[in-house]
């Protein structure tokens, strides 16, 4: 689609909690700050993205989407609705549900190991 899968999944972020800063999205894909810039830089190239000055803060920038993105983000979730149902195909509705609480949980077990993790490396 034109994307990488690290960029899509930054629009698809946008696309549902756009205008943080740069520095929340890098920390939200767990990479690092530059890496993140890099990434925006060729959104940005793309008309993909724009940049905002954060009205709190001069020095930090807010990301948004544009309006050209958005033809992107639907295709985007059109293409990870596909890749889930293909992946789920089989398992009835109940198990879904089962394997989705199981997924958060996994996901709420891992964030606290990280969490401790950098607590006592911090």
């Amino acid at each position: 689609m034109g994307v990488t899968g690290p960029q899509a999944r930054l629009l698809l972020m946008l696309a549902r909690d756009g205008g943080h800063n740069q520095g929340f999205y890098a920390e939200e894909l767990e990479v690092e700050p530059i890496t993140l810039c890099r990434m925006v830089d060729r959104l940005e190239d793309a008309e993909l993205v724009q940049r905002q000055r954060d009205p709190k803060d001069r020095r930090a920038w807010q990301i948004h989407l544009t309006n050209k993105a958005q033809t992107q983000v639907a295709e985007l979730r059109q293409g990870v609705d596909k890749l889930m149902e293909d992946a789920l195909s089989g398992i009835s509705e109940d198990d879904r549900e089962i394997f989705a609480g199981f997924l958060d949980v996994m996901g709420r077990n891992l964030g606290a190991k990280r969490t401790m993790q950098e607590a006592s490396n911090g």
